[in-house]
């Protein structure tokens, strides 16, 4: 791919940090070469993989589990972002902390994703972002509400808390917000009234 970050220097701490990249779609196999594409991450650090995910409560998106298994999206490929000397108690702190600001009722594919939490997170463990082709549509998005169907903005994954230790299978569901795309679709529409992804 035309848009590969520089080697990462290896710097602070020990333990390596992943970032792992998932497609949300077929149309990725193609949109990637080009530097974009609608993509799912997780964080790996320590075994454990972190991520975040929209559901209708006001608690916590993030969830764990195994790196690269994510349910119902297809793994392509795992990127090493940098190291860390975090403990493992010391990362699911970080998580609880970083699960005040991600909850998953706040859940936005524009503006609060998941490569917004990676990002952010990544920066806690190693001081670098995740690359910038991973979360290029939802910046696109921004300036132009029509790039992105609206059918991917409600993208729901179901989680672990990373309070819980129990281990429920992680699922995902899309979902349309918008009830004027459902109607219009449903009755053989070809119009489209709305770009919006509010």
């Amino acid at each position: 791919m035309l848009c590969l970050k520089s080697s990462i220097e290896k710097g602070r701490g020990s333990v390596p940090v992943h970032l792992n990249v998932y497609d949300l779609t077929s149309m990725n196999g193609y949109a990637y070469w080009f530097g974009l594409g609608v993509y799912h991450s997780g964080v790996q650090v320590h075994g454990v993989e972190y991520a975040f995910g929209a559901h209708e409560h006001p608690t916590t998106g993030i969830f764990e589990g195994e790196p690269k298994q994510c349910d119902g999206f297809t793994f392509r490929k795992s990127i090493l972002i940098g190291w860390t000397d975090m403990t493992p108690g010391e990362v699911r702190g970080m998580m609880e902390e970083l699960a005040e600001k991600y909850r998953g009722d706040a859940y936005n594919l524009i503006t609060k994703n998941c490569n917004h939490f990676c990002d952010d997170a990544c920066i806690k463990l190693t001081g670098n972002p995740i690359p910038s082709w991973v979360n290029r549509l939802a910046r696109i998005g921004l300036l132009c509400h029509c790039i992105i169907p609206v059918s991917l903005n409600a993208t729901k994954v179901g989680h672990h808390k990373i309070e819980d230790k129990a281990c429920a299978a992680v699922e995902k569901k899309l979902r349309s917000r918008s009830r004027r795309y459902s109607s219009n679709s449903s009755t053989g529409s070809s119009s489209s009234s709305s770009c919006s992804l509010r």
